[in-house]
């Protein structure tokens, strides 16, 4: 039986080629599989991605000491979450995430797992054109037009707006980027990604460091300022921000099976979590200490004034070119899964995305011009933060990984693994749910205000 489900789980949208279909497919031929190092490197990028950039915004609002402890915990978190679905998937003998949801809850637990990987993604691509028209382009935040790369260059032209620079950018880079059909592909450019996420860090380092000497910053606040009941629940704000930087459970199973040994998938994680929260953690902290209250809640914007070193403007431009590089070679690693489950939402019964040219080209067209239009009218990447990690990050990261486990149809869950699972449960949904209603009460306030 098991036999037989695998192979029908390999049509599962949610899943890579595997062996047995390569053949099919002459972008397959002489392909021996992934190396470590390279699934390190793609999984490292799905998961430094636009996170990275609101997390300093989070330390604002939590404090020093519970913003880096909040970072460690979710990490932990997620690596336990993802040990489960890698555990579970060996036993249920299928290939992919979705597959697993089925096993477990039938076809609509497949279908929720789908659609939650759509919202998810979606907003997440839209975060990450946003932040690309922001440092291209400008943005403006209380008031304040913060310029753009572009618009410092050469000046505000039709040709440096939002709207034709992300255009440009989707057709030179992203349409590229997104034609290849294997998750491997992309490792050259996911080491890139990663090696200039640490080249910010880095420089963002090196000048607070150099204030710090001089005299010229303070050190941040250790702990949240709470006043009054709402600025406690505003606290719980940053939580959906801290879940989805670390969201990339829906590209495990297609970064596994395309291994030459798949047990080497958990240390896999293991290394790219260890690598990943670091960054998270030193972006935070010397960003934060860089800027203080003034924090916006894209620490990128924040480089477009005078730093108070020498070379300032040099040092600005470079931070916010690499960084957008890096969002754009991390763009095709989450657009993947994205393709792949819109793909079994709308044709849950046709063949492999990757057999069919005219489904892939135009799936993955529609997606990109979506994308686009969305990434023009969203303000901030806030607010798509808020929506898509309150929303559907903390059911792929959180609650689907602990209910399959609760579900333990082959009575392999330890004791621990039912306790970490109610856990995660019970934190995803009251923390999230606090976020939303903090969040719909100031909007409430903002409109009574105005």
């Amino acid at each position: 039986m098991k036999g037989g489900r695998r192979n029908k789980e390999i049509q599962d949208e949610t899943a890579p080629l595997l062996p047995t279909q390569k053949v099919e497919d002459e972008a397959f031929h002489e392909f021996s599989g992934a190396s470590f190092g390279g699934a390190v490197v793609n999984l490292s990028t799905c998961i430094v991605g636009a996170g990275i950039m609101a997390l300093p915004a989070t330390m604002k609002m939590l404090g020093l000491i519970p913003g880096i402890v909040m970072i460690i915990f979710v990490a932990l978190l997620t690596e336990a979450s993802i040990e489960m679905l890698v555990r579970f998937s060996r036993v249920e003998n299928t290939p992919s995430y979705g597959g697993l949801m089925g096993v477990a809850f039938g076809r609509m637990g497949k279908i929720l797992l789908q659609v939650s990987v759509v919202v998810n993604n979606v907003g997440m691509m839209i975060v990450y054109m946003i932040i690309i028209g922001d440092v291209l382009s400008g943005t403006s935040s209380s008031g304040v037009h913060h310029y753009g790369i572009l618009e410092g260059w050469f000046g505000a032209h039709w040709w440096t707006g939002r709207a034709f620079v992300l255009l440009i950018t989707t057709l030179l880079v992203f349409a590229p980027l997104t034609s290849f059909k294997r998750v491997d592909s992309l490792r050259y450019t996911s080491a890139l990604s990663v090696g200039l996420a640490i080249v910010f860090v880095v420089i963002t380092a090196g000048i607070a460091i150099i204030k710090l000497l001089s005299g010229n910053v303070t050190m941040p606040r250790l702990f949240p300022q709470v006043t009054d009941l709402s600025s406690v629940w505003s606290l719980f704000t940053a939580v959906p921000v801290l879940v989805t930087a670390y969201i990339c459970h829906y590209n495990v199973h297609s970064i596994s099976n395309e291994l030459e040994d798949s047990s080497q998938i958990q240390p896999i994680v293991q290394t790219s979590l260890v690598l990943c929260s670091s960054i998270y953690i030193a972006t935070s902290f010397f960003a934060f200490l860089l800027f203080g209250d003034s924090t916006l809640d894209d620490v990128l914007a924040n480089f477009d004034s005078n730093l108070g070193i020498p070379y300032s403007s040099l040092f600005n431009d470079v931070v916010r070119v690499s960084y957008a590089v890096h969002i754009m070679l991390v763009f095709p690693i989450i657009f993947f899964a994205l393709r792949l489950n819109l793909d079994g939402l709308m044709f849950p019964s046709a063949k492999h995305l990757s057999l069919d040219n005219r489904r892939f080209g135009f799936i993955t067209v529609m997606l990109l011009s979506i994308i686009y239009l969305a990434a023009i009218y969203i303000p901030s990447i806030w607010d798509a933060f808020q929506f898509t990690g309150a929303t559907a990050a903390v059911c792929i990261g959180f609650i689907f990984p602990a209910t399959i486990c609760l579900r333990d149809p082959h009575g392999i869950a330890t004791k621990r693994d039912k306790i970490l699972s109610v856990l995660m449960i019970v934190l995803a949904v009251l923390s999230n749910a606090v976020a939303i209603y903090s969040d719909a009460l100031s909007i409430f306030h903002e409109k009574k205000e105005a």
